[in-house]
């Protein structure tokens, strides 16, 4: 069984994976075409994965708060889970975009598109290993 971290974005939907519960790594970065195609693209993945947990990055305000951009994912992630079996879990997600981007900038140069997609890998690889370490011994 496997676990998926998810970036929802409006334009694309970075993904990670973890088979062992220990370490998350990016999976792929999928370009937003319409609600439904999104959602079929997504449980493909899942099934060929065989997932039983998905972590859904929820993009909270700084302070807490819930926005329009984390509306937007939990009506999404209402949609997904009508139609998958796995679990859905929000992880606060709140400057993980921010930390991708650091990473990326001190380990990779490349073009702006690929750039945006690796980007979105990285943020839900933080999401998922955020996630991932509260089931870790001290």
């Amino acid at each position: 069984m496997s676990v998926v971290g998810l970036d929802v974005g409006d334009v694309r939907i970075g993904i990670a994976i973890s088979e062992d519960l220990l370490f998350a790594h990016p999976l792929k970065t999928i370009e937003r075409i319409g609600l439904k195609k999104d959602i079929q693209h997504l449980c493909r993945i899942f099934m060929e994965n065989d997932v039983e947990t998905i972590v859904v990055g929820l993009p909270k305000r700084l302070n807490g708060e819930i926005g329009i951009q984390a509306e937007k994912v939990q009506g999404f992630s209402r949609k997904l889970e009508k139609k998958t079996k796995a679990k859905i879990v929000f992880w606060d997600e709140r400057l993980t975009t921010v930390e991708a981007e650091r990473i990326f900038q001190a380990t990779v140069a490349n073009r702006k598109k690929k750039r945006k997609k690796i980007i979105d890998q990285i943020a839900a690889v933080l999401i998922l290993e955020g996630y991932l370490n509260q089931f870790r011994l001290p």
